[in-house]
C-alpha cells in the first residue's frame, strides 16, 4: 500500500513539474514560432509592394497611361483580401484607387501610421504579434464577412502621386497564429503524457531493482545476524564449560576427550617482568596478550600489565590452545576473556574483551578458523 501511494506521488510529482515547465515553455514556442510567421508574412508582402511599385513606374515612365496602369493592378489584386496579405495602391490624398475589394476603392486609407513607423523597426514582427493579441477579441466579434486589415509597408511609385500598400489580414495571420497554438499544445501534450509514463515506468523499474537489492541486503544481513548470534551462543557455552571444567580441576582431560587437536598445558604459569622484577602469571588470569614495539605484554583478567622475552609464537606454544586463540600477528585472546563478537567489514569478526577498552579485528581469512576453535 505504502508503495503504491508513493508511486502515485510520484506520477503525480511528475505532471506538476511538467505542467509548471510546459505553462512557460509553450508560451515561449508559440510566440518565437508565431513571429517567425509574422516575419514572412511581412517580408512577403514588403517585397510584393516593392515589385508592383517598381512596375508601375516603368509602365508610367514608358508612357502607358496612369488610368491602365491602376487598372491592371486593379485586375492583378482583385479577391485577394482573403489571403493573410494583399496590396492596395492609394493617392496621396489618401483614397483608395485600388483594393482587392472594388467597394473599398474611392474609400480614406484607415491605418496606423504609428503602426507603419514602428514596423519599420527591427522588431516589426514583435509588434504586429502584440497588436494581434490586443486586437482579438475586436476580431472575433466581428462577422466572418468583415475583414480587419493594417498596413504594415508603403512603397511611393516613382514619379506619381500613387503609393503602393501591403496590408496584413489580421483576421487571418490570427487564425494562422490559433493553429500553431493548437498544433503546439498538442504535440506538448503528447510528448507530456509519453514523458510522464515513460518518466513513471523508469520510477518503477529502477524503484523494484533496489528494493530487491535491499531485501537481498537484508536477508544477508540476516543470515549474517544469525551466524553471530550463533557464534555468541557457542562462545557462552564454551566459556561455561571452561568454567565448569576449571572449578572441577579436569579442564585437560575433558578437552582432551572433546577435540584431537587440544594441546595439553605444560605450564600453569608463566615468568613475566614488571620493570627489573620477576612475577609468575596463572596462565587461568591471563585475558590476552599482544605484542608491541616488539615488546610482548601480558594482560591479567584485573587489568594488570607485565611484559615477556618471548615472541607471541613462543607464548602461544606454554599455552593450552583450546584456552587461546592466535587472533591476529598482534594479539592472543582467551576464551573466557571475550565479552562480545560482532561483525566487522567485509566478512571480519571484531572480539570485545571483558573489562579492557580493546577491540581486536580478526580477518576474513582467519574468521572460519576462529569459528571452528569456539564450536571444539
Amino acid at each position: 500500500m505504502r508503495k503504491d501511494r508513493l508511486y502515485f506521488l510520484t506520477f503525480i510529482s511528475i505532471s506538476v513539474i511538467f505542467l509548471i515547465i510546459a505553462s512557460f515553455g509553450v508560451k515561449y514556442f508559440i510566440k518565437v514560432s508565431a513571429n517567425q510567421l509574422i516575419e514572412i508574412q511581412l517580408e512577403s508582402s514588403k517585397r510584393e509592394a516593392n515589385e508592383i511599385s517598381r512596375l508601375s513606374h516603368y509602365q508610367i515612365s514608358g508612357g502607358i497611361d496612369k488610368q491602365i496602369v491602376i487598372e491592371n493592378i486593379q485586375n492583378t489584386i482583385a479577391n485577394t483580401h482573403n489571403e493573410a496579405s494583399f496590396i492596395s495602391v492609394f493617392d496621396w490624398s489618401g483614397k483608395e484607387v485600388c483594393h482587392p475589394d472594388r467597394t473599398k476603392v474611392g474609400q480614406k486609407v484607415n491605418s496606423d501610421q504609428s503602426l507603419i513607423k514602428s514596423l519599420s523597426e527591427e522588431d516589426s514582427s514583435d509588434k504586429l504579434y502584440d497588436l494581434l493579441l490586443n486586437q482579438r477579441k475586436e476580431t472575433d466579434s466581428l462577422p466572418s464577412i468583415d475583414r480587419i486589415s493594417e498596413i504594415v509597408y508603403i512603397a511611393p511609385v516613382k514619379d506619381s502621386d500613387l503609393i503602393v500598400a501591403a496590408h496584413v489580414n489580421l483576421n487571418k495571420v490570427s487564425g494562422q497564429i490559433r493553429k500553431l497554438k493548437t498544433s503546439f499544445y498538442t504535440i506538448f501534450a503528447l510528448m507530456g503524457g509519453l514523458i510522464i509514463l515513460s518518466s513513471f515506468m523508469a520510477v518503477r523499474i529502477i524503484g523494484s531493482y533496489y528494493e530487491k537489492q535491499l531485501e537481498q541486503k537484508n536477508t544477508d544481513l540476516e543470515s549474517e545476524l544469525l551466524n553471530l548470534s550463533k557464534l555468541n551462543t557457542d562462545l557462552i557455552a564454551y566459556q561455561q564449560k571452561v568454567v565448569e571444567n576449571t572449578e572441577e580441576e579436569s579442564i585437560d582431560s575433558n578437552i582432551e576427550s572433546n577435540t584431537e587437536n587440544t594441546k595439553e598445558s605444560s605450564k600453569k604459569r608463566i615468568l613475566t617482568y614488571i620493570r627489573n622484577e620477576l612475577i609468575p602469571v596463572p596462565i587461568n588470569n591471563i585475558s590476552y596478550i599482544y605484542t608491541e614495539n616488539t615488546i610482548t605484554y601480558i594482560v591479567c583478567f584485573n587489568g594488570k600489565k607485565s611484559t615477556s622475552n618471548d615472541s607471541l609464537d613462543d607464548m602461544l606454544m606454554n599455552l593450552d590452545t583450546s584456552l587461546f586463540f592466535r587472533a591476529n600477528r598482534q594479539f592472543i585472546i582467551s576464551i573466557t576473556a571475550i565479552a562480545k563478537i560482532i561483525k566487522y567489514g567485509n566478512s571480519q569478526l571484531k572480539i570485545l574483551i571483558k573489562d579492557a577498552d580493546v577491540e581486536i579485528i580478526i580477518s576474513k581469512n582467519k574468521a572460519a578458523e576462529f569459528r571452528q576453535w569456539l564450536n571444539i
